[in-house]
């Protein structure tokens, strides 16, 4: 008796399974991410379901979302059964998810800690494939007046302009400044560069009786904070 063929079509699981129903009856939290997207691309191809291509997909950047969100739709369209309308899904819906990550930081008026600093700008500088050089402008409430992004460089390294810093301090009125660039490579291991960029911006900020109150490296996940490790 020949055998019927196994069909991988999500109409064919329970409800508890298909990724639609189960966030309409048990919330969203209850997805997996290769379920979550399963449910952006809608259907997978003869070969796999929807959820198999998202964890097929999902494994090639060790199932981190921040490496998804950094893959190109030509990249995503190089897997079997994703088109250019489901890449570009896919790219939609990270980049809306990086941009909601942007607007919560954006609620953090006051400077309290170095992770309220990572929260600003890692949404900006964590995923990028390049450095850059920011600088937050602080009143004396630790307040931030306004964030600038100062050069943008090379994977390399990046120049940073002091004079255009303490410009910008007398023109917002700040009393106070907070560095930070990103460190594309993953590294949390400041450079003789960082040291002497940070000190060379905090002697010239003293002349003008104004603070650096610290200097972040941010990576893709983490961070580095000078004060908190005592180079400040």
């Amino acid at each position: 008796m020949e055998e019927k063929p196994i069909s991988f079509s999500i109409k064919n699981w329970s409800d508890d399974d298909k990724p639609r129903e189960k966030l309409v009856n048990k919330g969203r939290s209850a997805l997996s991410n290769a379920e979550l997207i399963a449910i952006l691309i809608g259907s997978g191809s003869r070969d796999e379901s929807a959820v198999e291509l998202s964890k097929r997909i999902l494994a090639s950047v060790d199932n981190n979302l921040n490496e998804l969100g950094k893959l190109s739709i030509q990249q995503l369209m190089k897997f079997k059964g994703i088109g250019e309308a489901k890449a570009i899904s896919i790219a939609a819906a990270l980049e809306i998810g990086r941009r909601r990550r942007g607007e919560d930081s954006l609620k953090i008026e006051k400077i309290g800690s170095s992770h309220d600093v990572f929260d600003v700008l890692h949404p900006i500088i964590g995923d990028l494939e390049h450095e850059e050089f920011w600088i937050l402008y602080l009143n004396n409430s630790n307040k931030i007046l306004h964030k600038a992004q100062l050069s943008k460089g090379s994977i390399t390294g990046t120049l940073v302009d002091v004079r255009l810093v303490m410009k910008q301090c007398l023109e917002l009125g700040a009393v106070a400044l907070i560095l930070a660039h990103n460190h594309p490579s993953g590294t949390l291991k400041p450079s003789n560069a960082d040291k002497e960029i940070t000190q060379k911006i905090k002697n010239a900020s003293e002349a003008l009786d104004i603070r650096v109150l610290d200097h972040l490296i941010i990576t893709q996940r983490e961070y580095f904070s000078f004060v908190d490790n005592q180079i400040i």
